[in-house]
């Protein structure tokens, strides 16, 4: 089982011997950061209590750096989630430091909140917020002066949502941002069964019940009407089409890259969704033909996280999900073609996930070396694993998996003094630059205690290069837009997209390494409307900020 160390540790896989040049140093005592993620009663006697929360990077007050909003959820009262005021808004001071500026920002009503997802929903410069819960959802609009103000969402739809991950997009390319968000569990939640009234049992372990026996709840799907109002158009495009499901993660990109975005969808417990946009804002549910419902063995997984991004440098968007324990992540490689394969095994990824139990996730390049690796959040659901002989534990340590340059996935030893090093149950995490300093960052929740604040340290010596986009024509935060580099015979591909992770939403801009690389040949961005820009002769080590034309 994983314990304290005192040197490094890999479960299920070989540590690289080599010295590492690169550490995540956790700032968090130092930031002024004060917050305790509650989530349930301790001893997870009910689901709900073992999902966790997120976290979401943006600039609210467009000073050029990031600040943090993390969701909270609640206690319960027997099976039913008890709203409490336990989100907090940081703003971002620079050097590491964070300011509670919640009451005055006006960003917290009594939830019980899992995720939160940022878009500019009305084009007017400041990204605005959106809050999942256990119950009524909300939305925050950004009034410019660093207060939010509560706007209504579409009335006349249930109000027992159990609503997770959620992502902002222009899915009908006429300039606003329009609202994907996963549902979990439908029904009565004080139905769920109590403690010893229904006999659950996980690999022989006596454990709480769920999902499988429960009741799941269908996606939404808000449309934007071009004024920041919303009306829920779920039939309408198509993505009713399917079986309700336990939505857990989702992610936004163009796959197919014909220039729209598609939706892909991590379902616990169920196949995994992958809706096709048609170009008109209509979508087709495609997963099983493409190979991304089911792993390479023909089984649905627990998809908990989810990430979209190229992986094997090939130019074109792969997807990343994590799973449950006992089981792997799978990467799921775009073949070009509409199909895709589960490389989990040639990928090295198999034996040095089994063990976890992974939730948020990104594909980047956190060395810099032009190569994207893959950051997983990892911690189990049942505080039972640790009194049993299973080779997991309820606290793990999260990982990176770092791409070699051959799409083999590795890992690096991990120093005590290393924030990777820390044990705990985690879930939402938020990834970016959040020093400026050209390395991607990460803020990690941990279920019933407080978050992991880690500064990226790498000593590569690597270049990089980062693009803040700004829409005029198309959406003001530009989502969907795609950046290509072409660096002598390299082309590096990405787009925007803060969607992703788990219940949480990530720093917008995009970011590439470049490893030794001092100068970018030539940089195309393909904006959202379809129109292209090109930028020849491109220095490297700097964050441009580009308005479309």
């Amino acid at each position: 089982m994983l314990a304290a160390v005192t040197g490094f540790f890999l479960l299920g896989g070989e540590a690289s011997a080599q010295d590492p040049q690169i550490s995540f140093t956790d700032v968090y005592a130092e930031s002024q950061i004060r917050h305790r993620n509650i989530s349930g009663d301790v001893t997870k006697r009910y689901i709900m209590s073992s999902l966790g929360s997120g976290a979401c990077l943006f600039d609210f007050d467009k000073d050029g750096r990031l600040d943090l909003y993390l969701a909270n959820g609640g206690p319960l009262q027997g099976s039913l989630p008890v709203a409490s005021e336990g989100n907090v808004l940081y703003r971002n001071l620079g050097d590491w430091h964070f300011k509670d500026v919640t009451a005055r920002a006006g960003a917290d009503v009594a939830s019980w909140s899992l995720g939160c997802t940022v878009g500019d929903i009305d084009n007017d410069g400041f990204d605005d917020l959106f809050v999942s819960n256990i119950g009524e959802n909300f939305l925050f609009r950004n009034q410019g002066d660093g207060t939010f103000k509560r706007s209504p969402l579409p009335s006349g739809l249930p109000g027992d949502f159990f609503s997770t991950s959620s992502a902002f997009f222009d899915a009908d390319r006429d300039g606003d941002l329009d609202l994907y968000v996963t549902n979990y569990l439908g029904g009565d939640l004080a139905a769920l069964p109590p403690p010893g009234g229904v006999d659950c049992t996980w690999l022989g372990l006596p454990v709480f019940c769920g999902p499988r026996g429960l009741e799941a709840a269908p996606d939404v799907y808000f449309q934007n009407q071009g004024d920041g109002s919303f009306i829920d158009a779920t039939a309408e495009v198509g993505f009713s089409s399917v079986e309700a499901a336990f939505g857990l993660g989702v992610v936004v990109g163009d796959y197919d890259n014909d220039g729209d975005t598609d939706v892909y969808v991590a379902n616990d417990s169920m196949p995994n969704y992958l809706f096709e946009n048609n170009g008109m804002g209509e979508f087709e549910e495609v997963a099983l033909f493409t190979g991304a419902a089911y792993n390479a063995g023909g089984l649905p997984q627990a998809g908990m996280g989810v990430d979209m991004g190229d992986i094997d440098g090939d130019g074109r968007l792969d997807m990343f999900v994590t799973n449950f324990s006992h089981d792997t992540n799978t990467p799921y490689m775009n073949l070009g073609n509409g199909l895709f394969a589960d490389e989990t095994a040639s990928a090295g990824l198999a034996a040095s996930t089994w063990f976890y139990l992974g939730w948020a996730t990104r594909i980047g390049d956190f060395d810099n070396d032009g190569n994207n690796d893959i950051f997983v959040v990892n911690g189990h659901i049942y505080p039972e694993v640790d009194a049993g002989t299973l080779r997991t534990s309820y606290a793990q340590r999260n990982q990176v998996l770092w791409n070699d340059g051959d799409s083999k996935f590795v890992e690096r030893e991990v120093l005590p003094e290393d924030g990777l090093s820390k044990i705990g149950s985690s879930r939402g995490a938020a990834f970016g630059d959040i020093d400026n300093d050209g390395d991607l960052d990460a803020i990690i929740i941990n279920i019933d205690d407080r978050p992991d604040v880690l500064r990226n340290d790498q000593e590569m010596g690597n270049h990089w290069v980062s693009f803040a986009l700004v829409g005029a024509r198309s959406n003001r935060n530009v989502i969907g837009a795609r950046v290509t580099l072409t660096i002598g015979s390299r082309v590096l591909v990405s787009e925007v997209r803060p969607s992703g992770s788990y219940l949480s939403s990530n720093d917008p801009r995009v970011h590439f390494g470049l490893g030794k690389a001092d100068h970018i040949d030539r940089v195309v961005i393909r904006w959202p409307n379809g129109r292209q820009e090109e930028i020849a002769n491109v220095a490297v080590d700097k964050i441009y900020r580009l308005v479309e034309r």
